[in-house]
């Protein structure tokens, strides 16, 4: 690469902020071309913000995947949230994703289920609290591909209306349309800048954290309803076999004895299931051999305490 190229390098980064379920991880993980967030069908899925970096051209845009901003009634929720707003902070471009087909239904009253009035309020949440800023807004219509095409326009003008957003963009994550517009505006318009990664690296997640966030990732997956969110995953053994094949050690934390039954499951089978298909993914992400070996704990009322928060990256301002 001539110095000239190295002089019309581009940096930015971008911070993808929305309400729970609005599709951000699923956003992110396509634009850097590789899974850097988890993703679920639960909401609150992603806790912390990761950022995952994509090259364009001479740009290297860094994503940045934040938690879902609601009205918190947790201790944990208020550190998902603090940690939200933190990740929007001092960014080149703030992204709101929505949830086009929820917001349509309530927007039209077309029967709208809970959680699409939830989605709805939230986001309206959202817009009210970034009027507060200087900072135009980027406005994202996720989930398209769920709604007939004569539904958009007023939808899209009822978010022009707020006065919030430089620019829109309609797109569907999960089929991958509508995308290539949001890369190109955004390669276009990022500022000039030196590169903040190496070109192979995709991620600011240790793989550490990325075991563990798989094996939460397959665990929501696998409980649906029976389960609280009242779970975390950490991986505390990092070691090499005698063959040098990875082993890794992890421990699932519930708060109850009742949800460390729930995870076991009758004879050990859901551990043994959530253990296969971890395993599994980790073989594939890591390029080799993986020995998981999952144990189960109570650590009651985990999720509120100040320090095993900070040990996930979340910080309490109370």
């Amino acid at each position: 690469m001539t110095s000239t190229d190295f002089d019309n390098r581009k940096c930015a980064f971008v911070a993808v902020i929305g309400a729970p379920n609005a599709g951000k991880s699923t956003f992110v993980n396509h634009m850097v071309g590789a899974k850097v967030s988890i993703v679920t069908h639960k909401v609150q899925t992603t806790r912390t913000s990761i950022r995952g970096v994509a090259l364009s051209g001479k740009a290297q845009l860094i994503f940045v995947d934040t938690p879902g901003i609601f009205k918190p009634r947790r201790r944990l929720d208020e550190a998902m949230v603090s940690a939200a707003w933190e990740g929007a902070d001092d960014v080149d471009f703030r992204l709101l994703l929505v949830d086009a087909r929820a917001y349509d239904a309530v927007l039209r009253n077309a029967e709208p289920s809970r959680a699409d009035v939830k989605a709805a309020e939230d986001t309206d949440l959202i817009i009210e609290n970034l009027k507060q800023g200087n900072q135009k807004v980027i406005l994202v219509l996720n989930k398209i591909d769920l709604l007939p095409a004569e539904n958009l326009l007023p939808l899209v003008q009822h978010f022009s209306d707020t006065g919030l957003f430089e620019e829109t963009f309609m797109i569907s994550a999960e089929k991958a349309r509508g995308t290539d517009a949001v890369m190109t505006f955004l390669t276009e318009n990022a500022p000039q800048g030196v590169w903040l990664y190496p070109e192979d690296q995709l991620s600011d997640i240790s793989d550490r954290l990325m075991a563990a966030e798989i094996t939460r990732e397959k665990l929501f997956l696998r409980m649906h309803q029976e389960l609280p969110y009242s779970l975390t995953v950490e991986t505390e053994s990092w070691t090499r076999t005698k063959k040098k094949e990875l082993r890794i050690e992890q421990v699932i934390y519930v708060e109850r004895d009742g949800q460390k039954a729930l995870v076991l499951g009758q004879g050990g089978k859901s551990i043994k299931y959530i253990g296969q298909t971890a395993r599994e993914e980790m073989e594939t992400l890591f390029g080799e051999k993986v020995h998981l070996f999952l144990f189960v704990k109570v650590r009651e009322n985990w999720t509120d305490s100040k320090a095993r928060l900070h040990e996930m990256g979340l910080t309490l301002t109370t």
